[in-house]
């Protein structure tokens, strides 16, 4: 499944920020060290614009800047043959960038995304106006290895259940469904949510992690 597919199933842009903040609270309450963490979100990376980050620590990630505009989300798959790794391909594949509206280009060369040497290490762009109808992509030829099925696919899904499966493979945990659910709806979070999720973690533990990721208190 390549990036057309997944931008057909995507929710509006509010909602995946949405999910987006859920996803990097719960990871905050499950891995206390940030190192470690999959998914953050930054709610004061600039003073307009929010991001969403995922680092799996074996090379893939992704990023997705919010801002009055609209939003814009990069992703890499290291091991997918459209990477710029890749010997043979000196540059970003064809057609991904192409479209991409003057309002959200600038994260394009936001210099937190590129790569050591300036280049943009990306094998899966799309974005999103708050005045489009749905999210959009470039005419990007042969997307279907282009890891955006699997970089972007619990934003996608969007239900609890599907983070709850992450998880418990990820970091190895046994969750309580309900608690999961709490956090994606965005309530705020209670010492019992927080015991349910990790019992060796407190409320009080989490005060940085709630401001910086802007959830709800």
């Amino acid at each position: 499944m390549s990036v057309y597919e997944v931008i057909r199933r995507l929710p509006e842009i509010d909602k995946v920020r949405r999910i987006s903040r859920a996803l990097a609270m719960l990871d905050a309450v499950l891995s206390p060290e940030p190192q470690y963490r999959y998914y953050s979100f930054d709610s004061r990376w600039s003073p307009t614009d929010e991001t969403a980050l995922m680092r799996n620590g074996s090379g893939d990630e992704y990023s997705i800047v919010f801002s009055p505009d609209g939003a814009i989300a990069q992703g890499l798959d290291h091991e997918s043959p459209m990477s710029p790794f890749n010997p043979g391909v000196e540059d970003s594949w064809p057609g991904l960038f192409i479209g991409v509206p003057d309002a959200l280009a600038a994260a394009l060369d936001e210099p937190a995304f590129l790569g050591v040497d300036g280049k943009r290490c990306v094998t899966v762009c799309f974005w999103r106006l708050y005045e489009d109808s749905s999210w959009q992509c470039g005419p990007v030829q042969h997307a279907e290895k282009d890891g955006a099925d699997w970089l972007f696919d619990l934003l996608a899904d969007g239900r609890p259940e599907a983070y709850l499966r992450f998880a418990e493979a990820y970091y190895e945990v046994e969750l309580e469904l309900d608690a999961v659910q709490h956090v994606y709806a965005l309530m705020p979070l209670t010492e019992e949510v927080v015991t349910a999720l990790n019992p060796e973690l407190m409320l009080k533990d989490l005060k940085d992690d709630i401001a910086e990721i802007g959830y709800p208190r």
